[in-house]
């Protein structure tokens, strides 16, 4: 078990800082090079797509309008729009939306950016957090450094199942020696560039119970960080915010958010729904497929909703 001092050690000891030049945002996404994609291609043996994402509930203190009209030409203002083929087209109807969300916290599936953490006043790749400004956001390493997209080969690493549980209770931890279980008896092994999927049962009991309060929860222990740099790990996901809580260490709340994202430059997904993710693997007897997420372009912003993409 780290002791504190190790973990704040890891800082030093698993930084990318400069790994891919000092001029890199992509972090630990330059692990997915061309063969990495290829090789997720071929992991799609069943032509089977499932989304690895809740849907997002439009609660009552989320703005949301809404326009609908059966027939746009009945509008008051329809007899101003600059398109005669619009005032006269008596069939032609449209809804529309406006949404506002806050997508960071425990409950929207979302992407985090580097940007997303500071420590000690710095972002990743020594960039100082200066450069995040509440008008124009993130002048670095903001979700749009991942435009193009990340497509590579997921693996699902059940540990709820290989402690023989439903879930993870609140606060349990998930250590290497899990990952490593895992592995063996789904048939599978973690290669430089993949996407690792925890599942901690957490989306089971939001699924049976509904969403969880405080922020208290299974997820990643601090221990993991080093075996998931050894590995090469693109990209972790889980079904939780991540960062088992409490974290155990006094002035790590969040170690591997701060590690991770700080340091080593690995993107995150937080609150991913894996139940039909799992229940797939199991029927197909395949714990690895392609996995395709594309953030929203939001310019400057530290992550975007997204809903990733499992193909078996």
């Amino acid at each position: 078990m780290p002791t504190q001092e190790d973990v704040l050690g890891y800082a030093e000891s698993l930084s990318n800082w400069g790994r891919w030049g000092d001029d890199d945002e992509l972090g630990t996404l330059n692990h997915i090079t061309d063969g990495v994609r290829l090789a997720a291609a071929r992991a799609v043996r069943h032509g089977r797509s499932v989304s690895c994402a809740w849907e997002v509930a439009v609660p009552q203190e989320m703005e949301r309008s809404t326009t609908a009209c059966p027939c746009f030409a009945d509008l008051p203002a329809a007899g101003g729009m600059p398109l005669p083929g619009f005032r006269n087209d008596r069939h032609w109807g449209y809804s529309s939306e406006r949404l506002g969300l806050t997508f960071h916290g425990n409950t929207i599936t979302h992407l985090d950016a580097p940007c997303h953490v500071f420590w000690d006043g710095a972002m990743y790749n020594g960039r100082p957090h200066t450069l995040v400004d509440a008008e124009t956001g993130s002048a670095w390493a903001a979700v749009t450094a991942a435009a193009d997209g990340i497509v590579t080969r997921g693996v699902l690493l059940d540990v709820a199942q290989v402690r023989g549980v439903p879930w993870l209770e609140p606060g349990d931890g998930v250590f290497p020696e899990d990952l490593e279980e895992a592995e063996r008896r789904q048939g599978v092994r973690v290669r430089p560039g993949d996407a690792v999927l925890l599942r901690t049962g957490h989306g089971r009991v939001r699924h049976e119970g509904g969403q969880t309060g405080g922020v208290t929860q299974p997820g990643w222990h601090a221990s993991c960080l080093p075996w998931l740099h050894e590995r090469q790990v693109a990209l972790i996901c889980a079904d939780s915010p991540q960062d088992v809580q409490p974290s155990g260490y006094d002035e790590l709340a969040m170690p591997v958010h701060t590690v991770g994202l700080v340091a080593m430059g690995l993107w995150m997904v937080d609150n991913c729904d894996l139940e039909a993710c799992a229940a797939t693997a199991a029927e197909l007897g395949q714990w690895d497929f392609q996995l395709a997420i594309a953030p929203v372009r939001f310019a400057g912003t530290s992550g975007s909703p997204v809903n990733p993409i499992a193909t078996f």
